[in-house]
């Protein structure tokens, strides 16, 4: 067989097999929920279809593994990054997401960081073309047959406790909506926390970020007062800290499942009390520390978890 017929056969079985990744890259029509594991910190991947929501990216470039493992190779457009508050082991890995991929919203509150590696992610987002998007209690996003609704911060809690920053090049401005690192507060940044229903069909994945047992109260007081639903899937706030959930957010509720983004760590995460009372209102235990990513899927109705290999 001659140079020029082994290249041509080289080069069929080349793209044939190109072919083939992508005929098994295809999504299914399933929802899917991915807690990444990039150890002691937050990134969690929605998927439907094409659309992929990501919230949070990690305190390093792990998030970018997560993302390769779970979407397409040729798919380079997330809907939506949601960073749910600035502290670097929720926004760290969302700057090599806005170098790598396109991002059409960016959902953040307005609240500067005293990180100076936060500046550089304020200037790619702007440099970007998202949309950014700073969300309050009340509003509802749609992306395809994804809803998410927004449960904390209110407007009044932001009013009440933003503080406008007086160098305005601090600002990073959308063309027409919301603005980054305008403001700053005497609280602590875990306050602020994006707190959001992740829904499909009926099934419901209440994302909490980083909030503290004040603020698990007062989404659990919200809750009720709204009409109450139990959830599916829980996010432990801060890796399991005894300072985030709340046993009445628990009790609102009722999660089957509850997922905690945890990795090595000097701060006792997961908490014992936080992990006895999960187990003992027989609500199953998820970690990224011990399973790596963490899977469930969803046909809208039934829900089930996913062993990866």
């Amino acid at each position: 067989m001659n140079k020029k017929w082994k290249y041509t056969i080289s080069l069929l079985s080349l793209v044939a097999g190109v072919i083939w990744l992508a005929v098994f890259s295809l999504p299914d029509k399933n929802f899917h929920l991915i807690a990444c594991s990039i150890g002691e910190g937050d990134a969690i991947l929605a998927i439907y279809k094409k659309t992929q929501i990501l919230v949070d990216g990690g305190p390093g470039n792990k998030v970018m593994e997560c993302l390769s493992k779970h979407m397409p190779f040729w798919d380079r457009e997330i809907e939506a990054v949601i960073l749910t508050h600035p502290d670097s082991d929720h926004f760290t890995g969302l700057i090599e997401v806005f170098k790598n991929y396109k991002v059409d919203n960016f959902i953040a509150n307005a609240l500067d960081t005293s990180d100076q590696t936060y500046g550089v992610l304020k200037s790619l987002v702007g440099g970007s073309g998202a949309k950014i998007i700073n969300p309050t209690s009340g509003l509802v996003l749609r992306y395809d047959l994804i809803q998410l609704d927004i449960l904390h911060p209110s407007k009044e809690f932001l009013e009440e406790n933003l503080i406008k920053k007086s160098t305005p090049t601090a600002e990073v401005n959308s063309s027409d909506s919301g603005v980054l690192g305008a403001y700053t507060s005497s609280l602590d940044t875990n306050e602020f926390s994006i707190v959001g229903i992740l829904s499909f069909g009926d099934f419901d994945a209440l994302l909490t970020g980083d909030i503290d047992n004040k603020i698990s109260d007062a989404v659990a007081e919200g809750l009720v007062v709204s009409g109450s639903r139990t959830m599916e899937y829980i996010k432990i706030p801060h890796h399991g800290s005894k300072n985030g959930i709340t046993e009445e957010l628990i009790n609102v509720t009722e999660p089957s499942i509850a997922v905690i983004s945890v990795g090595k760590n000097s701060y006792g995460h997961p908490n014992e009390e936080i992990l006895k009372i999960l187990k003992d209102k027989n609500i199953k235990i998820l970690r990224t520390d011990e399973m790596g990513d963490v899977a469930v899927e969803s046909d809208g109705k039934k829900m089930w978890t996913v062993n990866l290999p």
